[in-house]
């Protein structure tokens, strides 16, 4: 490995042209990885016996291929982005976006408290703007009680946080908002909206409906911002200032036009994704919290926009981001386990950052290549690479792309 290698994780030069082998070296001395992490990257992590105790009814092991984005620099942190996907050209454009984005400093990141919320129906009320005010009063006994639900959770510095009561004409509806810690939340809020379901109830003088979480964690969003010199944008064909424009000119088409931004925000969920199945998470969560934030204002919207700002281009993105460190398929999954271990993380909050920064650096791969050549030039060549390795009669191809 390059001493430009030792000195940054993340930098890589030719990392697509080493063997599988060779590529594993590199991550075991930039990642500390052992002889067993090298045996979770050969058999994925999950093996038949344990797949059994996650799902009901298994009959096999289901795997992705699962590599690493590079060039990341996010909050002036070198990260390695572990990404499990199956389509074609996502690790490769995403790392490309990043090694662009560094030239203008890297992704800086914010985020919001991991705090989730619960939801609690109350159905049969007589008088909903009534009801509400009842329980509005009772807010501080409503905390109480799902505070005092989570002992081991408030140990950890989280818990509930605040009650808010919304009036419908059909039904009154009570969220408590958690402060979930590392922990994505889900069986936490759910076990907070049963337990106070009654008490809920009695007071709103009605019926308890449904009692479970809302994917639109609106309060636990992450901000991304990238900033990319116009000249790093340059195509073979295309001068930066060229590039620059029409990736903005991308950007206001999504922001026009709901059509457009529904492909717009597919491209960020190609990065999003990747990092969150490679991380044992639920992306079905992220990925219906992402859509419904995108479509809150009442028009579906584009999550990430781009401008021009003293001559750069400048990505911003939002989005709701409900992740866990801990818990869940971490548990039981070896693979998703290593891949945190590979990223360098414990925070779920942290982890939130590197993943929107994925998504956000998705996008700019696909504006770009809109902008110049076209989606399908880079995509088709490597998926015709994929569809030649499993041709009987061809070798196997090992590598990457660049």
């Amino acid at each position: 490995m390059s001493n430009e290698a030792q000195k940054d994780g993340t930098r890589i030069p030719g990392f697509y042209r080493l063997s599988i082998r060779e590529r594993r070296s590199a991550l075991r001395g930039i990642a500390d990885l052992t002889d067993q992490d090298l045996e979770t990257l050969e058999r994925g992590g999950l093996d038949t016996g344990t797949a059994d105790k996650i799902v009901e009814n298994a009959v096999g092991v289901y795997a992705l291929p699962l590599g690493v984005g590079l060039n990341f620099l996010v909050n002036q942190r070198d990260v390695l982005v572990p990404m499990a996907v199956e389509e074609p050209s996502v690790i490769a454009a995403a790392s490309n976006a990043a090694r662009m984005v560094r030239e203008g400093g890297g992704f800086i990141a914010e985020a919001d408290e991991p705090v989730m919320t619960a939801q609690i129906e109350i159905v049969d009320v007589a008088d909903p703007d009534a009801s509400a005010s009842r329980l509005q009063a009772a807010a501080a006994e409503l905390l109480a009680l799902a505070h005092a639900t989570l002992p081991r959770l408030a140990e950890r510095g989280g818990g509930a946080r605040e009650i808010e009561v919304r009036a419908h004409p059909r039904r009154v509806v009570v969220h408590v908002h958690v402060d979930c810690r590392n922990a994505m939340g889900a069986n936490m809020v759910n076990t907070v909206a049963e337990a106070l379901a009654d008490r809920v109830a009695a007071l709103a003088g009605g019926r308890s409906g449904l009692r479970i979480l809302t994917n639109l964690c609106d309060r636990r969003c992450v901000r991304v911002r990238a900033r990319v010199p116009a000249a790093a944008l340059a195509s073979k064909t295309m001068d930066g200032a060229a590039v620059r424009d029409g990736i903005v000119a991308a950007s206001r088409f999504a922001e026009d036009d709901p059509y457009r931004a529904a492909t717009h925000n597919k491209g960020i969920m190609n990065g999003v994704d990747a990092v969150v199945i490679a991380t044992g998470n639920d992306w079905r969560g992220v990925e219906a919290g992402a859509h419904a934030f995108a479509a809150a204002s009442g028009r579906y919207r584009p999550l990430a926009t781009w401008r021009v700002e003293n001559g750069d281009l400048v990505g911003r993105l939002e989005m709701p981001m409900a992740l866990g460190t801990v818990g869940g398929t971490l548990h039981a999954h070896a693979g998703a386990r290593l891949a945190l271990k590979l990223v360098g993380v414990t925070d779920a909050t942290e982890l939130g950052m590197i993943v929107a920064s994925a998504g956000l650096a998705s996008n700019l791969a696909a504006l770009r290549a809109l902008a110049t050549d076209g989606i399908q030039r880079g995509h088709m060549a490597l998926h015709r690479r994929s569809s030649a390795a499993s041709l009987p009669a061809h070798p196997q191809v090992s590598g990457g792309s660049p």
